[in-house]
């Protein structure tokens, strides 16, 4: 995958929206977390992708975490974020579909973290729902 395709994957789940709070070359990518979603909400972020680069910050179970490093020398403690709960993915040296994966498990882990009406607005149905 290249940049643009990681962005608009980013950008096809419910309620994802592109942010640049730290200037044009980073976009954070957020789940809305109020009732008016859009960007003019606050939301809450699972993706940070640098456009000068091949690297994707993402969300990840600190339980999982260690062995994906472990597994994978493309991935590696999160860039310049909680090494315990983000890791920093070289999506351009992993398979497509693993890195949609990690892109998804993101979004997942931080939806599961918002309230249950705004989980229901964005029609997600949870964890266990992807893996049945």
């Amino acid at each position: 995958m290249d940049a643009q395709q990681v962005l608009q994957f980013c950008l096809s789940f419910p309620g994802a929206y592109a942010d640049h709070p730290f200037g044009e070359d980073t976009t954070v990518f957020k789940v809305a977390a109020g009732d008016s979603g859009g960007a003019g909400a606050t939301g809450k972020m699972f993706a940070m992708l640098l456009f000068c680069d091949t690297r994707i910050n993402l969300k990840c179970d600190p339980s999982v975490g260690p062995g994906l490093r472990a597994e994978h020398s493309a991935i590696t403690p999160g860039y310049h974020m909680s090494k315990k709960h983000w890791i920093t993915v070289d999506f351009a040296a992993l398979d497509d579909e693993f890195a949609r994966e990690l892109v998804e498990d993101s979004y997942d882990l931080v939806v599961n973290g918002l309230p249950r009406r705004i989980q229901e607005k964005l029609k997600w149905k949870g964890l266990s729902a992807r893996e049945s």
